[in-house]
């Protein structure tokens, strides 16, 4: 079982996979070749699972940080008798210029630990376990290094000093003198393929290099945001980048799978996916941080996976592998003991099943920011966003799950309908692109339809607020989308007062916000990161700038020492919770950022 708290790791990524470090230098988890494949090092979910650390061989104090501008990074370890520096990253591609990164990664996990005063012993310990800790292969020498055997995949650690291996787990103790240095490769191919040689200090030393160039000159490209937070915003754009797997544009929603909502309440998710719920907000934080490429790849992914006969009566689908993949089946991994024992953990995610009707709002909301409104659009798109469109104004009266993939009975969800709305006042908008000017006035009668039913049965004058659910009183922050999504002005009476119950009824001792306050499950879970930004950027819209300030504050404050945001904090001890990093909260916190500057240089 893993106790680590999961705010104790850092982020690698070379825009294909991603690989968690905790602040000893141990690698707990690692997935090859991309985000959703089976893991190498999963410790994070059982302590036997498999891992690789590089860490003083005595007591030690540990600072961590990136590299400015980078993902790279360095963890700094003082002991009693001298200071060593450790670098860790992800090998970016031999021909990276910003715009392409990721592109030509070679799927290799860099790491190099320097001594830089005095003497420090270091231990080295690889436990690779393939298939989520399944397999214990064979390891054995090779010139420069060491070779492991078992599984789909051939791994090479590339070292120069003599390790013993018993029982699958290589180690190894090194004393480093103040100047000296040792650098290490992990690198991987299909077991069928030719197997890949071990890389020398040298090469290492050139690729770490060569990395943290990428890095920055992508942050040098991506820097156009210059208001308040501006260095968290621009991590939490390479957060977003590092997300993203590069070769199709799809951007994950975190690196990891079965991280719980709850300790031990069996809310364990896959979430190495990429969901059409988080499109617009994505795009939009992809705005601010500068990244046009990144958007038109991401909307591209979208438009080719989302690509469905709507008029045959199919759903449009809820999310989707990282290369487009629909068959996302769920099965669970009895073997691992899971994070502080909360299992099941599960790879896949069912929720591909669901229908939720709010998806086509987020896609015709990602197209209205994406695509040109003055010039027809490229057919094949053209008639899938017109189905998306007709979709929405003949289904929006349908229950469904819901923004937060209730898994249970379908209900008349607020959001679901909101949603729609958001998708025929964007068709509306795009008309002329969509080659459906005669469409509009059909459009406008339904659009017209679905604002009547929100102001007369999603307002609830015993919540004084718009509510969960058609008919109801019960709270859920997803409303606070009303002034985002541009339904309502931020100074209207009915958004004031939501917004106002929403940050009394949903916070918690720590003020941050829940949720919901019920989805039908007995078992608890955290405050949401996500919420709370969106209550940030609804407060600005209200005009309401200190109040949007202390939330804005209060949210970051949860960042951990490396600046990343978790899914969820527990009530009960302040500690992360939920799949991490997550992307929401970067896309969160980016876009309450971008409405706070823009209430702060708008207004007297």
């Amino acid at each position: 079982m893993s106790t680590r708290p999961i705010n104790d790791h850092a982020l690698l990524s070379d825009c294909r996979s991603a690989a968690l470090v905790a602040s000893d230098g141990s690698v707990d988890w690692l997935c090859l070749p991309r985000f959703d494949s089976p893991s190498v090092f999963a410790r994070l979910l059982d302590h036997d699972a498999g891992h690789w650390s590089v860490r003083p061989a005595g007591p030690a104090e540990v600072t961590r940080r990136y590299l400015e501008g980078t993902m790279v990074l360095e963890s700094t370890f003082r002991t009693p008798t001298g200071t060593v520096v450790l670098l860790d990253t992800m090998a970016m591609g031999k021909r990276e210029r910003g715009h392409t990164m990721g592109d030509d990664s070679p799927g290799a996990l860099l790491r190099r630990v320097a001594c830089t005063t005095g003497t420090v012993a270091m231990d080295i310990s690889y436990a690779p376990r393939p298939e989520f800790g399944l397999i214990h292969p064979v390891i054995s020498p090779i010139r420069g290094g060491l070779i492991s055997h078992g599984g789909a995949h051939t791994l090479v650690l590339s070292v120069s000093v003599l390790m013993e291996v018993a029982e699958s787990t290589a180690h190894a103790e090194v004393e480093l003198r103040a100047g000296q240095s040792l650098e290490m490769a992990l690198l991987s191919s299909p077991a069928w393929a030719q197997e890949p040689d071990a890389w020398s200090p040298r090469r290492i030393r050139r690729r770490l290099a060569d990395t943290a160039k990428a890095w920055r000159s992508w942050s040098h490209l991506h820097r156009r945001y210059t208001g308040p937070w501006r260095e968290q915003v621009a991590l939490s754009g390479r957060v977003l980048r590092a997300l993203t797997f590069a070769p199709t544009g799809a951007i994950v929603a975190a690196a990891t799978t079965s991280l719980p909502e709850c300790v031990g309440a069996g809310r364990n998710w896959d979430y190495r996916y990429t969901w059409v719920r988080d499109a617009s907000f994505t795009l939009q934080a992809l705005a601010t941080s500068s990244c046009e490429k990144e958007k038109a790849d991401f909307f591209g992914f979208l438009a080719r996976a989302s690509a469905t006969e709507l008029d045959r009566g199919a759903d449009l689908q809820v999310m989707f592998g990282v290369g487009g993949e629909r068959d996302l089946s769920e099965r669970v991994l009895p073997h691992l003991s899971g994070w502080r024992g909360s299992t099941p953990v599960r790879v896949g995610n069912d929720a591909w099943r669901q229908r939720q009707l709010d998806v086509y709002g987020e896609l015709l909301d990602a197209a209205h920011q994406t695509l040109p409104h003055d010039e027809l659009i490229d057919p094949p798109v053209r008639t899938f966003l017109l189905q998306a469109a007709e979709t929405a104004a003949r289904r929006w009266t349908e229950a469904d799950q819901g923004i937060w993939e209730v898994r249970g009975e379908s209900r008349h969800f607020l959001h679901s309908k909101l949603m729609c709305w958001v998708a025929l006042d964007r068709a509306i908008a795009m008309a002329p692109a969509l080659g459906a000017t005669d469409r509009t006035a059909t459009w406008r009668v339904s659009r017209a339809h679905i604002r009547t039913a929100i102001e007369e049965q999603g307002w609830s004058e015993q919540a004084g607020a718009f509510t969960q659910t058609f008919g109801s009183s019960t709270l859920d922050a997803s409303a606070l989308m009303i002034p985002l999504v541009g339904f309502l002005p931020g100074d209207d009476s009915r958004v004031k007062s939501t917004v106002e119950a929403i940050r009394t009824r949903l916070s918690d001792e720590r003020a941050l916000i829940r949720r919901y306050e019920s989805d039908g499950m007995v078992t608890t879970e955290g405050t949401f990161l996500l919420c709370t930004f969106w209550l940030a950027h609804a407060l600005a819209l209200t005009g309401d700038r200190a109040g949007a300030h202390a939330v804005f504050r209060n949210a970051m404050a949860h960042a951990n020492d490396v600046g990343l945001l978790a899914e969820e904090i527990s009530s009960a001890t302040g500690e992360a919770l939920g799949n991490f990093p997550q992307a929401f909260s970067h896309i969160g916190l980016i876009n309450a950022a971008h409405a706070i500057e823009r209430l702060t240089y708008t207004r007297p």
